[in-house]
């Protein structure tokens, strides 16, 4: 079948399922306002945007910026131009169809003014039905082309932490490496970062969501390096801790207790198993080693087109897991004055358990 065609039986298939649940909504339709969930849905990947999937068609609306570029991404669906803004198009599209219609939007991604706008623009015989999250629920589960690319994606950031490795050293700043990180991954083919890349050194590095700085690297710093490349749209999230000369047995045992935090939640994942009790395996481990008060994240989140997806991989976390899930898996400990401990892999939910997508090395480097 010709690349064009398995595109659009693709599209197709998503758009299909996502009709699958009017009638659970209730709804004849569903209007998508979240640029991701678009891209997914028909594969427009620009900045303006709204998409309503009736049951019998499928309407982009975007202005005219977008005219070339939605002829040529859009598959399942046909491309409107809004000439005096994106909802009064959707209104009047709406207005004009002779049967009264409950449209489903999602509340998460439209403001009240939107909504307000939406229903003064589409009058009084629509009826707008709230949903939360129906498009996320399915983007969640990844079909075969998705896993494949979202495979490629690790890879590509596993080779950027090894290529990276060799200027781990004492004198470079946290910057420095942070934009190597980001000049390596577009050098192998990504688009960019999936989020603002982590280097984190010494102290600094007990920071959870820490910020590169001009801080220099010396010895005797942890170093927490976390990145993630967008490759054909898609994310992936890695992250890997050094050490900078020879770690004290104190450090030792604490990446010790991470690794096996985290081998403890792989092995928790099958399709079948909560969230929650993922995130608990790891906190097991954690707490038997007293080290479990320094956890204060939850062990992972689901990845695709963004870099934060369902399921969330945390506390009491009631979501079922299914074969398809990509998911991250990222335990860690943070003590003050000292610095932070984090490992994390992207890993795909199989029908035999976690398999590992990053292929970077996870054995304690002392550089």
């Amino acid at each position: 079948m010709p690349v064009k065609s398995r595109k659009q039986a693709l599209r197709r298939s998503r758009i299909d399922r996502l009709r699958c649940s009017f009638s659970q909504l209730r709804a004849d339709a569903i209007l998508v306002s979240n640029l991701p969930n678009i891209q997914y849905l028909c594969g427009f990947s620009g900045s303006a945007g709204l998409l309503l999937v009736e049951s019998s068609q499928s309407t982009l609306f975007t202005d005219s910026r977008y005219t070339f570029q939605a002829r040529e991404e859009v598959t399942e669906a046909r491309v409107a131009i809004a000439t005096h803004g994106l909802i009064t198009a959707v209104g009047a599209a709406l207005k004009a169809r002779q049967a009264q219609k409950r449209v489903a939007y999602s509340t998460a991604h439209v403001t009240v003014a939107q909504k307000a706008a939406l229903a003064a623009a589409a009058g009084s015989r629509i009826r707008w039905v709230g949903d939360i999250d129906t498009v996320q629920k399915q983007r969640a589960v990844k079909d075969a082309e998705e896993i494949a690319v979202m495979r490629d994606a690790a890879i590509l950031i596993s080779q950027v932490f090894e290529k990276t490795l060799p200027k781990i050293r004492p004198g470079i700043s946290e910057l420095d490496l942070a934009v190597e990180i980001e000049y390596t991954m577009k050098k192998l083919g990504a688009s960019g970062p999936s989020f603002e890349t982590i280097v984190a050194a010494g102290p600094h590095s007990a920071w959870a969501h820490a910020r590169p700085s001009s801080k220099r690297l010396k010895g005797g710093d942890l170093v927490v390096l976390d990145q993630g490349a967008i490759l054909r749209a898609y994310c992936s999230d890695m992250t890997r801790t050094v050490f900078v000369g020879n770690a004290p047995k104190r450090v030792q045992k604490l990446y010790r207790a991470v690794l096996e935090a985290q081998e403890a939640a792989k092995y928790a994942i099958h399709p079948g198993a909560m969230a929650g009790d993922v995130d608990a395996a790891a906190r097991g481990v954690l707490k038997g080693y007293r080290f479990d008060q320094y956890f204060t994240h939850s062990t992972g989140h689901g990845l695709g087109l963004e870099v934060h997806e369902m399921p969330r991989i945390g506390r009491g976390e009631n979501t079922t897991l299914q074969e398809g899930m990509v998911v991250t898996v990222e335990p860690g400990v943070y003590l003050e004055g000292l610095g932070g401990i984090r490992i994390e892999d992207d890993v795909v939910v199989t029908a035999k358990g976690a398999l590992d997508l990053t292929t970077a090395p996870r054995d304690f480097l002392e550089l």
